[in-house]
C-alpha cells in the first residue's frame, strides 16, 4: 500500500475533519505537532483553523497524503515567507503520518513528496530552500537528516513541554538548490 499525495486538495468538511483527526490522533500518541497530550480535537481546532485561512489568504499551502481507502493520512503545510528578503524559502508545518502507518516508510514518502512539491509545483516559483523547526529530546532530528535536512541552528529551552520539561528547538534546513 502506498499513500496518493495531493497539494492544495479541496477544503471540505471530509479533508477538514480528516486533518482533524491526524492532528489529534498523533499528537496524542506522543508526536511533536505543536500539543502535548492528552489532547481534544476542540483543543487543535483553532490551529488547524489559522492554517486553513492561510491557504485562502495564500501564505499557507498544503500537501496531504491519502491511503487506499482515501482518508487522510498523512500532512505537511508550507509557509511562505512575507518579507522580501526570505521569499526564497518556505517553512514546514504539521509534517504528521498516522500512528497506524508508521514504520511503512510513509514518513519518508511524504518527506520525498513534500521536496518534490517544492521544486515542482505551480506557485511555488524559485523556491531554494525549506526550513523546519524540530522538538528536541524526541529524535525526529535524525529522521529529517536522512531525509537529507542539516541541522543549523538550536535555541536552548523554546519550547516548554511542561513545567521543569524544557526542549531546544532545533532548526533543520533542506537546500533545494
Amino acid at each position: 500500500m502506498t499513500l496518493t499525495f495531493e497539494v492544495d486538495p479541496a477544503v471540505d468538511r471530509s479533508l477538514t475533519d480528516g486533518v482533524l483527526a491526524l492532528w489529534t490522533d498523533v499528537s496524542n500518541a506522543g508526536g511533536a505537532v505543536g500539543f502535548v497530550p492528552p489532547v481534544t480535537p476542540d483543543e487543535i481546532r483553532p490551529a488547524l483553523l489559522r492554517q486553513l485561512t492561510g491557504m485562502v489568504q495564500g501564505t499557507h499551502r498544503l500537501l496531504v497524503g491519502r491511503d487506499e481507502d482515501g482518508e487522510v493520512a498523512a500532512t505537511a503545510f508550507y509557509g511562505f515567507n512575507d518579507h522580501p528578503l526570505m521569499t526564497h524559502w518556505v517553512w514546514l508545518y504539521t509534517v504528521m503520518v498516522h500512528p497506524e502507518h508508521q514504520g511503512r516508510g510513509y514518513g519518508r514518502d511524504l518527506m520525498a513528496a513534500v521536496e518534490h512539491t517544492a521544486r515542482t509545483a505551480p506557485g511555488f516559483g524559485e523556491i531554494e530552500a525549506i526550513r523546519l523547526g524540530v522538538r528536541g529530546g524526541t529524535g525526529v532530528d535524525a529522521f529529517y537528516a536522512k531525509a537529507g535536512y542539516k541541522e543549523v541552528g538550536r535555541i536552548p529551552d523554546a519550547i516548554r513541554v511542561a513545567p521543569g520539561d524544557d526542549r531546544d528547538e532545533i532548526l533543520m534546513l533542506l537546500p533545494l538548490r
